[in-house]
């Protein structure tokens, strides 16, 4: 029987100034792929991987993660940003209120402030992260 893999949002792209990685990579997949920029699977490996578990992905560890964690100075440093879907209520023409998802992006810090709790309830998925390139040379 073949075994089939969960392949949405994991990829990897770029552009001339953001690097962007699909958030449903786990660590070890990250390390391992061949087309994430050596950079900063140097950077995960180094700082991330040694605390956290290697199946862990991208999307548990930034749900999860709180100012006071050493990798969240590190993708401070590098200006990650992440991509996320939220639900919100709109105004229909006819007046009725229907939620739907909106995607935001947000800046690292402003993720990390809220709790678990609180993206809980605003129903948020994150879909993407993105770095400056820039930032990823000097760090």
């Amino acid at each position: 029987m073949h075994k089939q893999q969960y392949e949405d949002y994991k990829y990897v792209m770029q552009d001339t100034y953001q690097l962007y990685l699909g958030a449903k990579y786990s660590f070890e997949e990250l390390i391992d792929n061949e087309e994430v920029p050596f950079k900063f699977r140097l950077i995960v490996e180094r700082y991330v991987y040694q605390d956290v578990d290697p199946q862990t992905t991208l999307e548990s560890q930034l749900y999860y993660m709180t100012a006071k964690d050493l990798q969240f100075r590190i993708y401070r440093q590098i200006k990650m940003k992440v991509k996320v879907n939220v639900i919100e209520e709109k105004k229909s023409l006819t007046g009725k209120c229907k939620k739907v998802y909106t995607t935001q992006i947000l800046p690292i810090e402003q993720l990390v402030k809220m709790t678990p709790t609180e993206k809980e309830e605003k129903g948020m998925v994150i879909q993407e992260l993105m770095c400056s390139k820039l930032a990823l040379m000097t760090f």
